[in-house]
């Protein structure tokens, strides 16, 4: 899934929860940043995520927190010792809360910019993350950037952990992140989004779940 949604620029974009005819949608920037059908496919993909927790329990990170619906799957999962989840935006966070007062106790929400962030994790410290941030087109499109960040993501996985980027309606491995693993493991999917979406490849059809896992040698 390809979403041409907007970075944080001065001032800080409008955000809304919108919820019309039956959907809801937050939006970002005027641009639709997630939307309530996804639950299924984020759910599958939390799910996934929670697999490579390990005996003693996970300890993952989150990157987007969106509606929060992969963060409470995590947070739940009896898998899970610890999950922390980095949003960017204080009221996409404000959001999350008024919707759900009542939180796990496994669930931490910290704020800040995951480009910046990734260099300050400590090395081989998660079992997993779980990668759905809004980002511009523009930040997609920066190879020096993910050439930059991803050997980061790699340092911060435990051998054995993975990095599981939201879901794809298109069926190709993202460049961004292919060069840095060997093992990576596809799942496809049914969706059906709503008629209004603008950000998936059609409103109906195959989505793909990908998971990256780091080498354990």
């Amino acid at each position: 899934m390809d979403r041409p949604t907007a970075p944080a620029p001065a001032p800080a974009p409008a955000i809304e929860l919108v919820e019309q005819d039956g959907e809801v949608t937050l939006s970002i920037g005027g641009e639709q940043a997630m939307q309530a059908w996804e639950r299924d496919l984020m759910w599958a993909s939390a799910d996934m995520l929670c697999e490579y927790g390990g005996k003693h329990g996970g300890e993952f990170y989150e990157v987007g927190l969106g509606l929060g619906l992969s963060a409470l799957r995590i947070a739940r999962n009896p898998a899970t010792r610890r999950h922390t989840v980095l949003e960017l935006f204080g009221e996409v966070e404000d959001l999350f809360r008024d919707r759900n007062p009542d939180l796990p106790d496994t669930l931490a929400i910290e704020r800040g910019d995951f480009f910046q962030r990734i260099f300050e994790l400590p090395s081989e410290s998660v079992d997993g993350m779980f990668f759905d941030p809004a980002l511009d087109m523009e930040v997609w499109a920066d190879r020096e950037l993910w050439e930059r960040t991803m050997p980061e993501v790699v340092r911060v996985l435990r051998p054995g952990g993975v990095f599981i980027p939201f879901f794809s309606t298109r069926p190709e491995l993202r460049w961004q992140y292919l060069p840095h693993f060997r093992t990576i493991r596809v799942e496809r999917r049914p969706f059906t989004a709503y008629d209004t979406t603008a950000y998936t490849y059609g409103t109906s059809g195959d989505a793909y779940i990908q998971c990256f896992r780091k080498d354990e040698d």
